[in-house]
């Protein structure tokens, strides 16, 4: 066995059907009595029914949050924080929100309590990826980490389909990222083919069963432990790619990582194969890059990057900005290699070494 460092993340998991009840116990555990609600204009709805059912305690609500965490919504919110005097954070939505209550995070100290509606999996991290004119930057802080992470199954049973294929194939790049990472260790390995496993079975259900309890929780469950590899191990070129294509091309997040998971894999495959062997034994197939392309099909996800709105034009671009400051990955990165992988993913075609 290979020499290691494991190091946990700090972060209180409440986890189940119903626990969005608890919401009010973990605010008083935090010892906060002003809390500001975050969400995206689309749960706008759902959070002002949050604010009634924290009555007293909440002083504020933002519903701005968008896509890649813009720094300029985040100055909103910040200035909104220390408005009216917020001494704690609820982040109540997906990836967007919780992206942008750690960015509120680190520039005010205020612990912040998440409370996921998708699979994006970032509430487990201490990163933050944030945008500004057009670049998409990350960091990591003990500050962007949220101290409590309510998962309640309940409210996932109305997200759409679409929204769960995409950003439970999101979550499983964490994952698959995770298994030939430069810091990849035997716990985060055995976290990461349990997380792919139990979302590539709950995925299909969903598709068949939107509002299947049973599937949801598994999903969740799957989501929680997927999250868990993004914040315990580095990323590579998947999630390179997904930076430069959010932050430069604005395309949407979640099915960005949709397109491009079975062409990353691929391309690392012949370098990385003992992880691979991982994924594929997880997706219950031969071939890991070729079996994330065949499920990314059969849940309906979307399948080129030409159809959620990127350019064929762009692709160049794209490989430029990639090879200026490439992650570690563990197949070298080429101009070509990159633009035959970004070329394949933009047309939709199956995935190649």
């Amino acid at each position: 066995m290979e020499d290691f460092i494991y190091e946990s993340l700090p972060t209180r998991v409440v986890f189940g059907d119903g626990k969005l009840s608890t919401l009010s116990d973990e605010i008083n555990r935090l010892g906060a009595s002003r809390v500001l609600i975050l969400s995206a204009p689309h749960q706008t709805e759902m959070a002002h029914g949050l604010v009634n059912h924290l009555e007293g305690c909440c002083v504020g609500l933002f519903t701005e949050a968008a896509m890649h965490t813009p720094v300029d919504v985040t100055e909103k919110a910040v200035r909104l924080a220390n408005d009216v005097k917020a001494d704690a954070l609820v982040s109540f939505g997906g990836g967007s929100t919780v992206g942008l209550g750690k960015a509120v995070a680190l520039h005010t100290g205020l612990p912040q309590i998440a409370i996921p509606t998708t699979y994006a999996g970032s509430e487990m991290t201490d990163i933050l990826g944030q945008t500004e004119h057009g670049v998409k930057t990350t960091l990591r802080h003990p500050l962007v980490q949220p101290k409590v992470v309510i998962y309640d199954v309940s409210l996932t049973l109305s997200l759409p389909v679409a929204v769960s294929v995409n950003s439970g194939l999101n979550a499983m790049a964490h994952a698959v990222e995770a298994l030939y990472a430069l810091d990849r260790n035997p716990v985060v390995s055995l976290v990461a083919e349990e997380g792919i496993r139990a979302l590539s079975e709950a995925l299909p259900l969903i598709v068949s069963q939107p509002r299947d309890n049973q599937s949801r929780n598994q999903a969740q469950y799957g989501a929680w432990l997927c999250g868990i590899c993004l914040g315990s191990a580095g990323m590579a070129l998947h999630h390179k790619l997904c930076h430069v294509l959010g932050g430069s091309f604005n395309l949407p997040h979640a099915e960005m990582h949709a397109v491009l998971l079975p062409h990353t894999a691929a391309y690392n495959a012949p370098c990385a194969p003992q992880a691979m062997l991982r994924v594929a034994r997880a997706l219950k197939a031969q071939d890991a890059g070729m079996a994330l392309w065949q499920l990314a099909h059969s849940v309906g996800a979307p399948m080129a990057l030409k159809d959620i709105g990127m350019s064929q034009r762009d692709i160049d671009s794209a490989v430029t900005l990639v090879m200026q400051k490439p992650y570690w990955n563990p197949r070298r990165i080429t101009y070509e290699g990159i633009r035959y992988l970004l070329s394949r993913a933009w047309a939709g075609e199956p995935p190649q070494p």
